[in-house]
């Protein structure tokens, strides 16, 4: 799987903690940078590619990973959820089919964000779950359908 990953200046340090945890695993990545303060910009270019299948998974990291959710989530087709513990992590993907999850630099530990991503990579969503028809709302939402 291509997994993308991009941060903002605040979280450097613990993207290249993860990125050798993703490659570990049997993954490719795809480094979006970090340079840019505005961290909407790099959230973006990540959703962008997730959404359109140039890469088949995300991880967005800012200060507390709240900001990446809210900026990945207005791209449409990406589904970013924002994880602080192994559950939620595990459910972003089985429950619903978040492409991308985002972290926290100054509110994660580097052991729990490596948890977390290795607890949210393997899983996917069974659209035959009985969380298909809450995720299919949304995706209909999306694309009009009232």
């Amino acid at each position: 799987m291509k997994v993308a990953i991009g941060c903002d200046p605040n979280a450097v340090d613990l993207k290249k903690i993860l990125i050798p945890v993703i490659e570990k695993m049997g993954h490719e990545v795809k480094d979006y940078g970090s340079d840019d303060p505005i961290y909407a910009n790099v959230a973006f270019a990540v959703a962008q590619d997730v959404a359109a299948g140039v890469c088949e998974r995300g991880v967005l990291i800012c200060g507390t990973g709240i900001g990446v959710s809210i900026a990945a989530n207005k791209v449409t087709g990406a589904y970013a959820a924002c994880v602080t513990n192994i559950y939620q992590a595990q459910r972003a993907a089985l429950s619903n089919n978040a492409n991308i999850i985002t972290l926290g630099a100054q509110v994660t530990g580097s052991e729990l964000a490596k948890c977390l991503v290795e607890a949210y990579l393997p899983l996917s969503f069974d659209p035959k779950s009985r969380s298909f028809p809450k995720v299919d709302r949304i995706c209909k939402y999306e694309r009009g359908e009232k």
